[in-house]
């Protein structure tokens, strides 16, 4: 009928024939409801066909009012709609039943909750999780995946009552004996698996990718070459010097002693060897040989000549003024792999500093280049193609057999089935009291060692040691906790001595180690003692009273700043980059060895106990690991192949576009998701598909209007400032407020630095933050950087003398006017063309101008005859 139904029309056999028989009168029926005031229509099918058609049945008068709200849509989440469904017939009016809506979405009773009383700040900060089950798969798959985490949850709870169920078993009386047998094991090894997958997706490894050959190229200009003063006339360091001369540099050797390890000193001999500051400006490139410098510093007896040299020389150019980039080159500092061994392991702590510089300086910084011990022709025509920049790469080894890039790139996963170490007898653990000491004790005692040896500066006086000593008694291991600096050979070789027989020491995990965090500029000499004493002088130590016994493992804690850099942790990562060097050492012997780049742990970690540091991590994509995972995957890496294995755990979209535009996104070029990012990076920058010209920031701003430019510098100086600190967006970032009193401090500052020089294509100074110290100064700052100021009269000459030509063309030939500006500008032109200070008759009066203006025509055509002639 098209009108609304009774109750009873609806229960009779006559109104169900007329249903099946007659034509459907679907406009009436709207157009009933509308009449009785209806604006809200539900549609319950598999689609939205009804509502669709609703709408065009409707009264003009009610169009603007009523709504068709489906229950479901094609191709659209079935628990969305129906929420979407509930929320808008919620805001119309209706009332929902919403405890059971969210019950039924969520599986678990919902209860109303208070509202604030404050409006709505429309900021989210729940934290983000991964895509439910089903979003992406169709409904068969989400109920297999479904029963496949109700199984494998009711295993590892060991859930026997919970598994029958999964399982449908019918007579538990009958199956559960069988299942408890099982239950166990098959928990025990979903765990395992479970943490195997974990562990072997946080491996990764340092590789050698040989580079495409290029010409030796030609270099230019000044080229500093800084030797230690005693092995200047060293024959390789002539090759060295004579290659640049030959590739048509012009060198300027400056040797230095062992007591210039100063920045004032060096900067002074620099300035001195230049003939002035304004000369220094003008180098085109320096070349370290200082990491050949043999020996230890004579005061910091920990630190090794070549790396105090090679530090005081990369704070002194800065200090001198001296342009161009620096190239650090060592002598079996590295091996790329085969039978290669570093024969200098004190070259080897200047790749690690080298690394810190790249991400600190990148604005002077070349790269490292490792050169045989006996370099032929080739190899030094190879050296001069590197730091030309014709290879592009900035971490390179140099051989015979052609020029290797360093990478790092995934450990292969399931290559190697080897079990993981286990510890018997006695092990020595460094740092034993500490929180990372600690977790590998807690293993080791776990994992069958009879005796723990535990070593710390304070010993059985650290804080926790008696708990702890009380937790490894009960999972049934002798402890010893001994005080003894380890950095002291003689103390250390009497605590070895006091190593009982019947547990004679079988293994070594070296965890000690000492923070003494800043940036280049800001380190001293004497700030890199501690470090590394406490880290490489006393593996030295260790590797020298140990390499005549039998020991299973000789584990080093090394650290992820060693292998890619890390931002003011240039004396740790120089450190620990000594670290993997003894350990490729060692493993060449035939010696156990395994050094690994540890990522941040978490609970205790020396990243994550400065809230400031563990924050900085998490934002560049490094989260924490959890210590027990990250100690069986120490124990699994002692038996693998890799000697320096890399393991931590990397968030890659945060990290990739932390390292996008930095030398890291050239040293993980290799790894997939990198080069994924990259990719859609290039395939689309602002809209313009990859391989059209893509404008500099520069291009960008001269397109802008005026009015418009400082503005967009500021909202980019705000937007790289609030990533740095992790904000979710800039609009917590005040214009006006101070850099640091917004929360940056001296490493967060080089961070946001390098950022904008990636940003903008400029070399800011490194005090760039400090001088505009607020981000409306710096983008006041940039601006005069990046854009032309064309209020200056030189910009704006060129179209006035368009203007001024368009102007005399359109005027007629016997135009009076016309004729007396073109004598005026002949008079101009004449003025202009006179030497500085000259005279003679181009000078012409004062007045001459005022004689022009009262000129008749026949006089004028007299001026113009005597100052053109013939012409």
């Amino acid at each position: 009928t098209g009108l609304i139904a009774d109750a009873e029309a609806l229960c009779s056999a006559e109104y169900w024939v007329r249903h099946v028989r007659e034509a459907v009168r679907f406009a009436d029926g709207v157009g009933s409801l509308a009449d009785a005031g209806v604006t809200t229509y539900l549609e319950l099918g598999p689609d939205e066909v009804l509502s669709t058609m609703g709408e065009q049945c409707l009264p003009e008068e009610t169009t603007d009012v009523a709504v068709f709200l489906p229950a479901a849509r094609s191709g659209r989440d079935e628990v969305e709609t129906a929420l979407t469904l509930a929320a808008g017939v919620h805001v119309r009016g209706v009332p929902v039943e919403w405890t059971a809506v969210l019950a039924a979405i969520a599986g678990r009773p919902a209860r109303h909750v208070e509202l604030p009383t404050y409006a709505f700040q429309r900021t989210r900060y729940w934290v983000a999780t991964g895509t439910a089950p089903g979003a992406q798969h169709g409904t068969a798959d989400a109920q297999r995946e479904s029963a496949d985490a109700d199984f494998w949850d009711a295993v590892e709870r060991e859930d026997l009552s919970a598994l029958a169920d999964t399982l449908a078993v019918e007579s538990e009386a009958v199956t559960g004996e069988s299942l408890a047998a099982v239950l166990p094991v098959l928990s025990s090894w979903r765990r395992r698996s479970r943490e195997r997958s974990q562990v072997d997706a946080w491996r990764y490894r340092t590789a050698w990718s040989p580079v495409s050959e290029v010409a030796a190229a030609a270099l230019t200009g000044s080229w500093l070459v800084v030797v230690p003063a005693g092995l200047a006339d060293d024959a390789w360091v002539a090759d060295c010097v004579a290659v640049l001369a030959t590739r048509g540099a012009q060198p300027v050797v400056v040797g230095l002693e062992d007591a210039d390890a100063d920045r004032e000193a060096v900067a002074g001999r620099l300035r001195d060897a230049l003939g002035g500051t304004d000369r220094a400006a003008d180098v085109t490139g320096v070349l370290s040989l200082l990491a050949l410098a043999e020996g230890r510093h004579g005061r910091y007896a920990a630190v090794p000549s070549g790396l105090a040299l090679t530090l005081s020389l990369l704070q002194g150019i800065g200090d001198a003024g001296v342009g161009g980039r620096v190239w650090c080159v060592t002598r079996g500092a590295v091996a790329t792999g085969g039978s290669e061994r570093p024969s200098s392991l004190e070259q080897a702590a200047v790749w690690g500093l080298g690394r810190v510089a790249g991400l600190e300086a990148p604005e002077r910084w070349g790269g490292l280049v490792d050169l045989p011990q006996t370099p032929d022709g080739r190899a030094l025509d190879r050296l001069t193609a590197v730091i030309s920049g014709a290879t592009g790469e900035d971490e390179v080894a140099v051989r015979a057999s052609g020029v290797f890039a360093r990478r790092v790139v995934r450990a292969a996963v399931g290559a190697e089935s080897g079990e993981a170490w286990q510890p018997s007898g006695t092990v020595l653990v460094t740092g034993g009291t500490g929180a990372l000491g600690a977790h590998v004790a807690r293993w080791l005692a776990r994992a069958g060692a009879g005796h723990l040896l535990l070593v710390s500066r304070r010993g059985p006086a650290a804080e926790g040691v008696d708990k702890l000593r009380a937790q490894l008694a009960e999972l049934g291991a002798r402890v010893t906790v001994a005080a003894c600096d380890v950095g002291d050979r003689e103390a250390l070789a009497g605590l070895l001595a006091r190593v009982p027989e019947e547990f004679p020491l079988t293994a070594v995990v070296h965890t000690a180690g000492v923070l003494d965090d800043g940036v280049l500029d800001g380190l001293s000499v004497d700030r890199f003692e501690g470090v590394l004493r406490a880290k490489s002088e006393a593996a030295w130590h260790l590797h020298e009273l140990t390499r005549e016994l039998e020991l299973s493992a000789f584990v080093l804690f090394s650290s992820f700043s060693a292998t890619v850099g890390g931002a003011g942790q240039g004396n740790y990562a120089a450190a620990n980059a000594f670290l993997d060097a003894l350990a490729e050492h060692r493993r060449a012997e035939g010696l156990p060895a395994t050094s690994v780049a540890w990522g941040p742990w978490a609970d205790g970690g020396m990243a994550t106990q400065d809230a400031a540091v563990s924050g900085r991590m998490e934002r560049f994509g490094l989260p924490a690991m959890e210590p027990e995972l990250a100690v069986t995957a120490m124990a699994r890496a002692v038996n693998q192949s890799d000697t320096c294995p890399i393991i931590t755990d990397i968030d890659w979209p945060r990290f990739t576009a932390g390292v996008d535009g930095t030398r890291l996104g050239l040293l993980f070029g290799d790894i997939a998701e990198v080069r994924t990012a990259r990719q859609a990076a290039d395939a689309t920058l602002d809209g313009q598909p990859a391989g059209t010209h893509r404008p500099t920031l520069a291009t960008t701003l001269a397109e802008l209007p005026a009015a418009e430019r400082e503005p967009a510098l500021l909202d980019l100086v705000r937007t790289h400032t609030a990533a740095v600190l992790g904000y979710v967006t800039h609009e917590g970032i005040d214009a006006e407020r101070g850099f640091f009193d917004m929360g940056l401090d001296s490493l967060t500052a080089v961070e946001l630095r390098n950022r904008l020089n990636a940003a903008t294509g400029l070399r800011l100074r490194p005090t760039a933050l400090f001088d505009y110290g607020s981000p409306s100064a710096l983008a006041h700052h940039l601006k005069g950087e990046l854009v032309e100021d064309e209020a200056a009269p030189e910009k704006s000459l060129p179209a006035e003398i368009d203007r001024l030509e368009t102007v005399l063309t359109a005027m007629p030939q016997d135009d009076i006017t016309r004729t007396k500006a073109i004598v005026r500008l002949q008079s101009v032109l004449a003025k202009l063309s006179e030497p500085v200070g000259g005279g003679g008759g181009a000078v012409r009066d004062d007045n001459a101008d005022d004689d022009l203006e009262s000129a008749s025509v026949d006089e004028l055509f007299d001026v113009i005859d005597r100052e053109l002639g013939d012409a």
